[in-house]
């Protein structure tokens, strides 16, 4: 009975002792990919904010809770940049934030890769995704990369046009300890 009492409190132990860190805007960088017409366009989001809760040596612990401001899609086209903006895409007036909510975090079959599985919420509409990231040490701080593609119409966003209706996101987000 000892050993279940030492090996529960080890266990709660490990939870508490999980560094928070916070996105930091500045280093962080929020791309996409979409095709318009056959041809790619880039753009990017900023106004990364959050909470993250990790631990590379107990993923499962650890968490995300994290959103960027829709309002700073950037595609290097002002009046694409406007239209986007718009209510028939990300409608930023009603819905300013993009959120990403960690539900489960585990370690990948490949070393120093894991497994993320969570809900993305864009326009109010929340949709389970799960993609692979690293988690790299930088002094107290962490560096996490990873990518993810999902369909723009799972979210509202757009109707028919031109555009293609997957995407591919890519995430490199500067973590503070906090």
């Amino acid at each position: 009975m000892k050993k279940i009492w030492i090996l529960a409190l080890m266990v709660v132990t490990a939870k508490i002792s999980i560094a928070q860190y916070k996105p930091a805007d500045k280093g962080s960088t929020l791309q996409f990919t979409i095709k318009n017409l056959g041809f790619d366009v880039n753009g990017t989001f900023a106004g990364v904010k959050g909470m993250i809760n990790f631990d590379n040596q107990y993923p499962a612990g650890s968490s995300f809770d994290v959103t960027i401001d829709a309002n700073t899609i950037n595609t290097g086209n002002s009046l694409r940049d406007s239209h986007l903006r718009g209510d028939s895409y990300f409608d930023v007036k009603n819905y300013p934030v993009i959120r990403f909510v960690s539900a489960k975090i585990a370690p990948s079959t490949k070393s120093g890769v894991f497994i993320v599985s969570g809900k993305l919420t864009i326009k109010n509409t929340s949709r389970d995704i799960s993609f692979p990231f690293t988690a790299a040490p930088s002094n107290s701080d962490y560096i996490f990369k990873g990518s993810f593609k999902i369909n723009r119409k799972d979210f509202d966003v757009g109707g028919t046009s031109t555009i293609s209706n997957e995407l591919e996101v890519y995430l490199n987000v500067l973590a503070k300890k906090v």
